[in-house]
């Protein structure tokens, strides 16, 4: 999978830089519309793992961002985010670990709709149960802003720059942690099983146990993105849950790039512009969309990030 080179990675920083700069120039409104992108890229790049790392499609990836998300909601209110966050990572992996136990008997398309069963299974759970609060979400309480016994006092009027700052410190976090990751031995051998499975086990992997490793981290990950989605939004629904907010991800994947790590960033804060764009054209937004996918399918094959200079494959 790979990286981003040193121009690819030089453009990164310098988005990432206009989307710190953007308190001082844009209103409340797109704040909270880049905050919406940032975490959608977490999300987006927590199913690359999968998807890019070790070729296994999910459908039900949304059930562990919907249970980062309902972590604060279950947790007891008044915490810290130096608490809920770690909690919903936690929570999330846990959920992961019997899910992936279980998909990953299967292979290819039967994988694919396991996870979509697991997925719509815990979707219910919220959804018919009190558990969730109810089928038509719930506002929460956002967690107090302190880590290691430092409390950020954070006035309403400065929560939306605070919270942008945040989730943008958080995306640069994931993207460092899973380049380097696929530059372990881990890495090669997510690789290794993408390029081919079976080769891998004649060689003694035991691709089984790498694959329910790299399922859980994912989604650890995607809890986090979901806690994230929580505090942006103060609001929880059990619709963070259902299959078609792992298609969304699914397709800014593919928008971004499945071969290159960065993929999903630019797949990200493509599909929330687009979404945005769209809007502003016609009622129709679905219709441009589609055509705009069709579009980067066709024209671009590499995705968005194969206009960026190539870099080096992570796992090497």
């Amino acid at each position: 999978m790979l990286v981003a080179g040193r121009t690819g990675t030089l453009l990164l920083l310098l988005g990432a830089a206009v989307v710190a700069s953007m308190p001082w120039w844009a209103s409340s409104y797109h704040l909270q519309l880049a905050s919406t992108a940032l975490v959608s890229a977490m999300f987006a790049l927590s199913l690359q793992l999968l998807v890019g790392g070790a070729g296994m499609v999910s459908l039900g990836h949304a059930a562990f961002f919907g249970v980062g998300a309902y972590a604060v909601y279950l947790l007891p209110p008044g915490l810290s985010i130096g608490l809920t966050l770690p909690a919903a990572a936690l929570l999330a992996g846990v959920a992961a670990l019997p899910v992936g136990a279980l998909s990953l008997r299967t292979r290819g398309f039967f994988f694919l709709m396991v996870t979509l069963a697991f997925g719509q299974m815990l979707f219910f759970l919220f959804h018919d149960t009190p558990l969730g609060g109810g089928k038509d979400g719930v506002f929460v309480t956002r967690p107090a802003f302190e880590i290691f016994g430092l409390l950020w006092e954070v006035p309403r009027r400065q929560r939306a720059q605070v919270l942008l700052w945040v989730n943008l410190g958080l995306l640069i976090a994931m993207y460092a942690a899973l380049a380097a990751l696929m530059r372990t031995l881990f890495g090669h051998a997510l690789l290794g099983i993408r390029a081919n499975e079976d080769r891998m086990q004649a060689l003694g992997y035991d691709t089984r146990r790498i694959k329910l490793v790299a399922f859980v981290i994912a989604g650890a990950l995607a809890g986090i993105s979901g806690h994230m989605w929580a505090m942006t939004e103060a609001f929880v629904n059990p619709e963070f849950l259902s299959w078609h907010r792992s298609a969304e991800a699914l397709l800014m994947v593919l928008l971004g790039g499945i071969g290159a790590l960065h993929g999903p960033i630019l797949g990200a804060f493509a599909y929330v512009g687009l979404g945005e764009a769209a809007t502003l054209i016609t009622e129709r937004q679905r219709l441009v969309e589609g055509l705009v996918f069709l579009a980067v399918v066709l024209l671009l094959p590499k995705g968005l990030a194969g206009l960026l200079p190539r870099g080096k494959e992570g796992g090497r």
